[in-house]
């Protein structure tokens, strides 16, 4: 894996966490493509429909004085240039986890010297999950 990965993926993190869009716009590639799947319902976009869903996320995280709890489950370099990370990320409202989490596989691709999201598939509203509850050794 390229070794600028690592400190690349904690600042996109942190923007995450911070619920701020400034920051994590310029993480994201313009030509972004997703699949969200939500209730059995299939939603594909693109870069725009994405930076208007996390400014829903984070407006409504900052409304209700949240925490962002993501965990990363696994990175995987899948080419000099390209790395996938599966990760799950919830919201902490007053200490208390909501039911539901979202599973994110999420594809990111170095151009420029600089790294993107570039392409992600989305699990919305699945049931909370535990870290060692996806992957088995």
């Amino acid at each position: 894996m390229n070794n600028t990965f690592p400190k690349f993926l904690n600042s996109y993190l942190d923007a995450w966490r911070n619920s701020s869009l400034i920051d994590l716009k310029n993480f994201i590639s313009e030509d972004y493509k997703a699949r969200e799947v939500t209730g059995g319902e299939i939603d594909d976009f693109g870069y725009k429909e994405s930076i208007l869903g996390w400014e829903q996320g984070f407006n409504f995280a900052r409304e209700h004085n949240a925490e962002w709890k993501i965990n990363v489950h696994a990175t995987i370099p899948l080419r000099e240039d390209e790395t996938m990370v599966i990760l799950s990320a919830t919201l902490v409202i007053k200490e208390k986890h909501i039911e539901t989490t979202n599973l994110f596989i999420q594809t990111f691709k170095k151009s420029d010297d600089s790294w993107k999201l570039l392409r992600s598939y989305i699990e919305a509203g699945v049931r909370s999950i535990s870290t060692n509850s996806i992957f088995y050794n």
